[in-house]
């Protein structure tokens, strides 16, 4: 695959294909570990937002439907080469609204759409709201991030990996500040919801909010632990996205 906007961290399978999307601030290597306890037979490909890593020096998107839409047009391409290839997109915390925003913008082009969503850490847009991520200043950005991601704190004392890492976030919480939810049908897609049970960002009920947005089946994986609680549970989490992936194969 030969797109600045995938990485891969494992050998393609010749299974169905699954797109990973980070949460704000984060980079394709976010889903290194669960790409590596994924079944073989399926390919992993993780999206590299711009400003991070080897897209360092590229401006980042603080426009989340415009970011959705540079994926949804490069995965297109990526898509016409194979259309017959069945394909889920994962999404965690922000990763989930732009894996929605992507989803519905491929299931209104010409050719097919995701067969799941996985969406993870955030409720449905129109009952979870993003706007006062707009009133944020860098200070308040870093606050949330250690709020969020205990792991985090100690390296966000460094001066230098603030440097580094401040870009992106102030850009990623810029564009979940100015999302704005634009009603639409909902999905043909069948959705798996996952959230941790003390999340501080959504609870478990607002993760059900997901339901209204899929004429598919829905179901909600709760699991011990805040808002990255997938990077402590990755066996359970693998498990969910291969359970989902399984039942739409037989579904096929």
């Amino acid at each position: 695959m030969n797109s600045t906007w995938f990485r891969r961290f494992t050998t393609p399978g010749n299974g169905p294909l699954l797109v990973c999307f980070p949460h704000a601030g984060g980079s394709a290597t976010a889903y290194r570990t669960l790409a590596q306890a994924l079944p073989a037979d399926l390919d992993v490909v993780c999206v590299q937002y711009p400003g991070r890593q080897d897209r360092y020096l590229e401006e980042p998107f603080t426009d989340l439907t415009r970011l959705a839409g540079a994926v949804a047009e490069e995965l297109a391409r990526v898509l016409a080469a194979d259309p017959g290839r069945p394909y889920a997109l994962f999404g965690h915390s922000m990763g989930s609204l732009v894996a929605f925003e992507t989803a519905r913008l491929l299931a209104a082009g010409p050719l097919p759409g995701p067969r799941r969503l996985f969406l993870s850490g955030r409720g449905a847009p129109d009952a979870h709201s993003t706007a006062h991520f707009g009133l944020y200043d860098d200070a308040d950005v870093l606050a949330e991030v250690r709020r969020l991601d205990a792991a985090s704190r100690s390296m966000l004392d460094d001066p230098d990996i603030v440097e580094m890492v401040l870009p992106a976030l102030r850009a990623d919480y810029r564009a979940l500040g100015t999302y704005r939810w634009r009603a639409g049908a909902p999905l043909t897609a069948a959705m798996t919801v996952l959230v941790g049970d003390s999340d501080p960002m959504v609870t478990v009920e607002q993760a059900g909010t997901w339901r209204s947005h899929s004429r598919g089946d829905v179901t909600v994986k709760v699991f011990p632990g805040g808002h990255f609680y997938l990077f402590d549970h990755l066996a359970e989490v693998a498990a969910a996205v291969t359970e989902g992936l399984r039942a739409e194969a037989a579904a096929s």
